[in-house]
């Protein structure tokens, strides 16, 4: 198997690979080529089919298929030239090969992420994060199997969990550093934030927005999951539900970032901050991971738009 974060400029590649997405365009002469994304459990790469010959048999999104192209660079980062592509066949893949997975024990992950509610003093909180993560079956079964992002960071199995707990513990680590901070509505909020992403994306392989995600979004869907389940719980104080869904709602910090409302607490502010000093030290590290090229420097991410550097000082 040749794995995507493995392939060097210059080489021939023949292997199956799950086709992510399939664009036609036009070139400058006029005539049609394809774009690809393609994908196995190491990332994507992008390629590039230019002649739509006898070669490139019929195949859709979502397919695995097989290619002989050529590795070459195209704005710092690898292309596929591809030559000839067909569907695969039942046995001569490994699915296993098309999944990516969190490297680390999700089995340890969970049980130090769930640890946490019994660390929860507020008796309507603990019961909230009981029922949302305990005793709800689809929650538990798939929280700690689930991607958090398509593709921008910990885009992969047990990436959501993985973050969640990353979130989770800086939480609870800024908890005591600052006055006026609630640590029970933090480390809830915490592990609550990306709940809604159950919902959002579907799973591997497909790993793409549904219809709720598309006209909802996590953050909408998390806040309203909240709302249903609190509601459920006898006695549980109307503000503190504000104060919580505030935290999910606000998260990520800004209106162009999706956020609905800006963070008017310490504790979501605290939220958004360790949010997003997770997922960008992620795309950093998965960046940097990806990047097969000699010499220090990784290249020039689009989204973080500027150069990032390897650590190797």
């Amino acid at each position: 198997m040749k794995y995507i974060n493995e392939i060097k400029e210059g080489e021939q590649v023949v292997e199956h690979y799950l086709c992510k997405s399939r664009q036609t365009f036009k070139s400058k002469n006029d005539k049609n080529y394809l774009s690809l994304k393609l994908a196995d459990k190491t990332g994507t790469v992008d390629a590039k089919v230019w002649n739509l010959g006898n070669e490139i048999q019929s195949f859709s999104e979502n397919d695995m298929i097989k290619i002989d192209a050529t590795a070459q660079i195209f704005n710092n980062e690898i292309q596929l030239n591809v030559k000839r592509i067909r569907r695969s066949k039942d046995g001569e893949y490994d699915p296993a090969d098309y999944i990516p997975s969190t490297e680390k024990d999700i089995k340890s992950m969970w049980v130090e992420f769930t640890s946490y509610i019994n660390t929860i003093k507020n008796q309507h909180i603990k019961e909230l994060l009981e029922k949302i993560f305990l005793k709800n079956t689809f929650v538990a079964k798939e929280f700690s199997i689930h991607s958090a992002a398509k593709s921008v960071h910990h885009g992969y199995l047990g990436g959501l969990l993985e973050h969640s707990l990353s979130v989770t513990q800086i939480c609870d680590f800024m908890a005591d550093k600052y006055k006026f901070v609630d640590r029970d509505v933090l480390v809830a909020s915490a592990m609550l934030h990306d709940v809604g992403k159950l919902w959002e994306l579907s799973e591997f392989p497909l790993n793409d927005y549904t219809d709720d995600g598309q006209l909802l979004g996590h953050i909408y869907i998390g806040a309203e999951l909240v709302e249903k389940t609190a509601s459920g719980i006898d006695g549980f104080p109307d503000r503190l539900k504000t104060i919580l869904k505030h935290c999910i709602l606000s998260h990520h910090g800004e209106y162009e970032y999706g956020s609905p409302v800006l963070p008017k607490t310490l504790e979501a502010h605290i939220l958004h901050c360790a949010d997003d000093m997770d997922a960008k030290s992620k795309v950093f590290e998965e960046f940097i991971s990806a990047d097969s090229t000699a010499g220090p420097w990784a290249g020039y991410h689009k989204m973080m738009g500027r150069n990032i550097r390897k650590t190797e000082y």
